[in-house]
């Protein structure tokens, strides 16, 4: 009877709650049965330093370290920094601080690929002494021509069949500083043949006169990513290399350096996944570095931006991100993912967790003429109704107070259930109150709002069975805090941004109204608000406090609506 409940095959419930597993865990699993590298299960995170991280490598942050804590492995963070032209160690903090905000921990694992530069380099001296690698005195263009097309093979240098005597030579000498940049360059021989164009004789090491952020003046020949990305893996006993898919076609040359060093059984395998793309976003990092320099945005942590610290500054909650990325995950082949559902997300964390405050962005002044001149009365206010423990709150309540400009209408459509002239609506926690006149100035916009309030109607205190169908916000004019308030929109009108009528370029797909600065009026509860908390503007949407509001001045900005107004544009 024992053995029959161990083997009592699962309900159709069981199974549905279980997730399948994607491609990369069918591998893994794969392996972890063969005990291929003894069972291990080590990755690697692998940035380089020349842009802040966005919102797809988010994604592939969250697959790698979350593999390793899947299967009770190890992650590294490793950073790429081959090229100290593009690098900078402004660049290294801000992937450093996004990692850890995402909720990952590399613990002691934080490693460069200069760290490596002294083994580099004597692989590839290895490769030289094995006739495997040789010096080109050729320039980038005439390499170029000489390699050929996908359909034409290309054309041995020149300098290929150099002797291993003379090729060790002029490799020291690059390394000793003897020569100019791009005067000499190391190259791997392989197949000037190959259908693999990456096959075909690549680069190893190039020349550049540069000091790099670690090892300074030390060095002026470089390796190319393809060789230091395997070897550095191979160093750090990575057992899945996981890649973006514009890596599939490196694969051979990665195999191919590792088949030139590697001792023993151990052995790192690439595995490459479809790289997040976004719609209404740009994630090329040339392209949102331009977006920087020239000033189309604010910085890299522009809200607008898919970067991952401007995400954080718009209000995005690392649970959201992560969620996400769950949600979508991984795939064989390229797709665009619509950029609503990232939205959805964080609304979805938010809901649950952003406390409730009012907030009035495009005020009117409503009078209630009835309501005592001096009174200030105090109404209780749920804080977040998702959320049990978030407790209430008092909220000020007096004669004068601000409302949505969109609020009232003189002369409604018939299903407006705002407030017009003569009809009722009912104020947000209070009382129900019925418009009797309005004042304009002289060019004819309204300034003020007159209205009269029933006293046996406050909410909640089921003194009235009175309903009407309209409720409302507001905030108390003498209590108000005035905020600057930034509404962000999509930094792009079109869905691919990349396509572009007459060859334009991709800027002229900029949306106008990404950013609208307005001034607005919030209830008093959010005068000691800190940078980055969440709220939910009720009846508006989520907004947090931005990392440049001051004692004295509090800036919010919006991070989405309550509801994906693109979806309505686009019907």
């Amino acid at each position: 009877m024992e053995n029959s409940k161990i083997n009592k095959p699962k309900s159709s419930e069981e199974l549905k709650s279980k997730p399948s597993l994607n491609f990369i865990e069918l591998i893994i699993e794969e392996d972890l049965k063969n005990n291929k590298n003894e069972g291990r299960i080590h990755t690697r995170f692998p940035p380089e330093p020349n842009g802040y991280l966005h919102i797809g490598h988010a994604k592939s942050i969250c697959l790698n370290f979350g593999l390793a804590q899947k299967y009770n492995g190890l992650c590294n963070l490793r950073f790429d920094d081959t090229n100290p032209v593009k690098e900078e160690v402004e660049y290294i903090d801000s992937i450093i601080e996004d990692i850890k905000w995402l909720g990952f921990d590399w613990e002691d694992r934080l490693f460069y690929a200069s760290d490596y530069f002294d083994q580099l380099y004597e692989w590839a001296i290895k490769l030289i002494k094995n006739g495997k690698a040789y010096i080109d005195d050729q320039d980038v263009e005439a390499i170029g021509e000489q390699r050929g097309t996908p359909t034409k093979p290309g054309i041995n240098s020149p300098y290929r069949n150099r002797s291993i005597e003379e090729n060790l030579d002029l490799f020291k000498r690059m390394k000793n500083g003897d020569f100019a940049d791009g005067e000499k360059i190391l190259r791997a021989k392989i197949d000037m043949a190959s259908p693999n164009m990456h096959l075909r004789d690549p680069a190893v090491y190039r020349i550049k006169h540069a000091d790099h952020h670690r090892t300074g003046s030390k060095w002026c020949i470089y390796p190319m990513y393809d060789f230091a990305h395997g070897e550095s893996d191979y160093i750090e006993k990575i057992t899945h290399s996981i890649c973006t898919l514009e890596f599939e076609v490196h694969r051979p040359l990665y195999d191919w350096f590792l088949d030139q060093i590697i001792e023993g059984n151990y052995r790192p395998r690439q595995i490459e996944f479809a790289r997040l793309n976004l719609s209404y976003t740009i994630m090329s990092k040339r392209k949102l570095l331009e977006l920087v320099e020239e000033k189309h945005v604010s910085g890299w942590d522009d809200p607008r931006l898919p970067t991952i610290s401007g995400l954080r500054r718009r209000g995005y909650t690392p649970e959201s991100i992560r969620n996400f990325s769950d949600r979508i995950g991984i795939a064989k082949r390229n797709n665009i993912i619509d950029v609503a559902m990232l939205e959805h997300s964080v609304r979805e964390d938010l809901n649950k967790k952003a406390l409730r405050r009012m907030a009035v962005l495009d005020p009117v002044k409503l009078v209630i003429t009835n309501f005592p001149e001096d009174k200030t009365e105090y109404l209780e206010a749920v804080n977040n109704p998702e959320d049990e423990n978030a407790g209430k709150r008092k909220v000020p309540f007096s004669k004068e107070i601000y409302i949505e400009r969109s609020d009232f209408m003189e002369d409604p459509p018939r299903k407006f259930f705002r407030l017009s002239h003569g009809k009722e609506v009912r104020l947000r926690y209070a009382y129900i109150i019925k418009c009797e006149n309005v004042i304009k100035n002289n060019d004819g916009e309204i300034i003020e709002i007159q209205c009269t309030y029933d006293p046996e109607t406050k909410s909640g205190t089921g003194t009235t069975q009175r309903k009407v169908k309209g409720t409302i916000h507001y905030v108390s004019a003498k209590h108000a805090i005035k905020v600057e308030v930034r509404l962000y929109d999509r930094l792009f009108i079109n869905e691919n941004p990349d396509i572009t009528e007459d060859g334009k370029d991709f800027k002229s797909n900029i949306n106008p109204d990404s950013l609208k600065v307005i001034e607005g009026f919030v209830e008093p509860e959010l005068k000691n608000a800190k940078p980055l908390e969440h709220f939910q503007f009720e009846r508006q949407g989520y907004f947090c406090v931005d990392k440049d509001s001051t004692d004295n001045r509090l800036i919010f900005n919006r991070t989405v609506l309550l509801r994906d107004s693109w979806a309505k544009k686009n019907k």
